[in-house]
């Protein structure tokens, strides 16, 4: 049954939903974010559909969430969220996602952009040559044993940290400080741990990337002062995630999980959306597994972090200029997280899965770094490299109405087959260096992939967000150069 348009109905400004009764077997209603524009894009592909497959699930409660990112994924849609009963719901490897634990880091200088600005196409090309890029490059790391890499499977940024890859402040500025408890590296393949391997310090392809920016506009002057944020600030974005080895794990569990699904008698409209219960040993192994790569993602993004300050160091010391790279916050997009929250006058324990999705945690909230708890945690949105990007702030309104949640990006508008057929990598590249951003890339193709024209409208997303109260814009950053990978 395809959905259509008329099948929503408007529930409050900016919110959209499908009622149980739209179809048999779904346990909640499906919600998404969204205006007019976002809700029409939503079905043009399969997103839609996804979500009322997804309001399926066993356990989901409450409802199963879209943010205005939204599009079609492999089982839920990009841009999912969903909420499920630790005791009586599933986990479910494609509502977390092929790569676990892409996320983004923002880096803050304490210099203004128009410093580097001469010599940002020197800059950019420094950034290329210091952080490898590209699908399935390796980089200049070898875990030396299994026992190795099982150190960096449990203990994440961390391990990085301690060998001097970055300051022991940048875990306290990460999610789950860069280290996600309930990892079980017994859980994670032989396949897998072959395939991270090499790759700890890399960017990896597709839409990852280093952003060199500079703070165009301040929205909320408290959380800019909070967030340690100015207008005409340098700023250095890191979006990278688990590589190689997040996907195999997710692929390994997809695969085991057909079997439990029989075992355990469930039934699910789409294939793709196979899951275990949670509390089962499948779910406790993926759950374990998932915390892994998790773990291995912010070991490389720490890495990276390391390798983009030095990078700019350099460059900076050869004009006689010097700034400290601080880090700004770090957020996980494709995860699962166990979480409480108030249910029915009562505290319920929570697994929330987060597909291109962001936490967006409100003020006084115990997780997020001392430094912020009274604002409320960073939410980092990126957009493309030919537009903006926003740091927002979570609010209450998210606590109450999306579990915690916001967007992640933009979110696509154009396959990556599409963007290749209609789009110049070559052209794409003069043309963003004709509006001033310096752009490298790992092959013509991954550019033209990653065009802005691919994208929704990053501003669309932020508005939407803040006018349905989960999180306030606090800053927006330009580009200056880009690494694409």
């Amino acid at each position: 049954m395809m959905v259509m348009k008329q099948d929503f109905i408007r529930v409050a400004p900016c919110v959209y939903e499908i009622p149980m009764s739209y179809r048999a077997g779904m346990r909640a209603p499906a919600r998404m974010y969204a205006d007019e524009q976002i809700l029409e894009a939503a079905l043009t592909d399969k997103a839609a559909e996804q979500l009322v497959n997804t309001a399926m699930l066993p356990g989901v409660v409450r409802y199963a969430l879209a943010m205005p990112d939204v599009h079609q994924g492999y089982g839920p849609p990009i841009g999912g969220v969903v909420p499920v009963d630790e005791e009586t719901g599933v986990i479910s490897p494609g509502a977390t996602g092929y790569d676990i634990n892409c996320g983004v880091r923002l880096l803050r200088a304490d210099l203004c952009a128009d410093a580097v600005q001469p010599f940002m196409p020197a800059l950019v090309e420094s950034l290329f040559r210091a952080v490898p890029s590209g699908v399935g490059r390796g980089g200049d790391i070898r875990l030396k044993s299994a026992a190795d890499m099982d150190e960096v499977l449990v203990r994440g940024a961390s391990w990085a940290i301690e060998r001097g890859y970055g300051e022991p402040e940048d875990a306290r500025y990460a999610e789950e400080n860069g280290s996600m408890e309930g990892a079980d590296a017994s859980a994670v393949s032989a396949e897998a741990k072959m395939r991270g391997g090499g790759q700890i310090g890399t960017l990896g392809s597709g839409n990852h990337f280093i952003e060199v920016g500079k703070v165009e506009e301040i929205y909320d002057a408290e959380a800019a002062d909070a967030f340690g944020l100015f207008a005409g600030q340098l700023v250095v974005w890191i979006h990278s995630g688990s590589r190689g080895l997040g996907h195999q794990v997710c692929t390994d569990y997809v695969k085991s999980f057909q079997a439990a699904m029989r075992r355990y008698g469930i039934t699910v409209p789409d294939r793709e959306l196979v899951c275990a219960p949670f509390a089962s040993p499948e779910g406790q192994a993926y759950y374990g597994a998932m915390a892994c790569a998790a773990n291995y993602a912010w070991a490389n993004r720490q890495v990276l972090t390391h390798r983009v300050r030095q990078a700019i160091y350099q460059a900076l010391a050869h004009h006689n200029l010097a700034t400290e790279m601080r880090m700004l916050y770090d957020v996980a997009h494709n995860i699962v997280k166990r979480e409480v929250y108030p249910i029915d006058g009562a505290a319920r324990k929570m697994i929330i899965h987060r597909k291109g999705a962001t936490r967006a945690f409100g003020p006084g909230q115990p997780s997020v770094p001392e430094a912020y708890r009274a604002i409320g945690q960073p939410v980092l949105v990126p957009g493309d490299m030919g537009t903006a990007s926003y740091v927002l702030v979570g609010a209450a309104g998210a606590m109450e109405q999306t579990f915690g949640s916001a967007c992640h990006g933009a979110g696509r508008a154009m396959s990556r087959s599409a963007a290749i057929k209609q789009i110049s990598g070559q052209a794409l590249q003069q043309r963003l260096q004709q509006q001033g951003i310096i752009v490298r890339g790992g092959s013509w193709e991954g550019l033209a992939e990653e065009a802005p024209e691919a994208y929704k409208d990053v501003d669309r997303m932020v508005n939407i967000i803040q006018h349905a109260g989960i999180a306030r814009k606090v800053a927006k950053t330009a580009p200056l150069g880009v690494i694409k990978g």
